[in-house]
């Protein structure tokens, strides 16, 4: 406006000048419902100013910790994805979409996160040992499936056992593992702890394709036809 005072222009910077301010009075009340731990609110005074302010970071990554506390990890992630992309040396954001995977039971994809992370900073400590605690629990699955490949189920179960003590505090790896054991049994021909077993995931999973399948075959060694 001081450099060029003509008509349009004058127009054009006002209405800016007047967005500015506006969104200015969103980004309060947003940090003021994120603080009262309204997320549904600041999610959607944050989503008005990204509409505007798409290249920031720091409301991006804002946005996804109320995700988070709202229950929506799926969403964090994008934010979260996007807002390492926008700020250099993004440890934390990194930190976060590795953790969230973690949670989610994608174990490949936490590893993946967390290895760009220490990419930019092999000190980081949270990075650093949450990468120890992924890599080992993703050695044994895949040394558990190799197992099940090769037809030695005993070996597999006592290996899928193992990661149930690795992880014993997010439930989907204790859940995957039954699933994964109870399909061994049934393959091992030991249809009674099949059973038993892939009913135990069924009551936490009524929609689990794979321990149908399998307490299915368990039921064919039984002859239990209507089962």
């Amino acid at each position: 406006l001081k450099s060029n005072p003509s008509n349009n222009e004058e127009k054009e910077a006002q209405t800016q000048l007047t967005k500015s301010d506006e969104l200015q009075r969103l980004h309060s009340q947003a940090l003021s419902a994120y603080q009262q731990e309204d997320y549904e609110t600041a999610i959607s005074l944050l989503d008005e100013i990204l509409a505007v302010c798409v290249w920031d970071a720091e409301l991006r990554e804002l946005r996804a910790e109320c995700y988070i506390k709202e229950g929506e990890p799926s969403k964090a992630i994008s934010d979260l994805k996007a807002a390492a992309k926008l700020k250099n040396d993004n440890t934390e954001a990194f930190y976060k979409i590795s953790r969230i995977y973690y949670q989610l039971g994608d174990h490949e994809l936490s590893l993946s996160e967390v290895r760009e992370c220490l990419k930019l900073d092999q000190d980081h400590k949270q990075c650093f040992s949450l990468y120890k605690q992924v890599k080992k629990l993703n050695k044994q699955i895949e040394s558990a499936e190799e197992f099940i490949r090769e037809g030695r189920y005993e070996d597999a179960i006592s290996k899928y056992e193992t990661v149930m003590k690795t992880e014993p505090e997010v439930p989907i790896y204790s859940t995957r593992a039954k699933e994964r054991i109870c399909h061994c049994l049934s393959k091992n021909q030991q249809a009674t702890e099949a059973i038993k077993l892939c009913t135990e995931v069924l009551q936490l999973e009524p929609t689990n394709v794979n321990a149908l399948k399998d307490r299915a075959e368990a039921y064919l060694l039984e002859d239990m036809y209507e089962e």
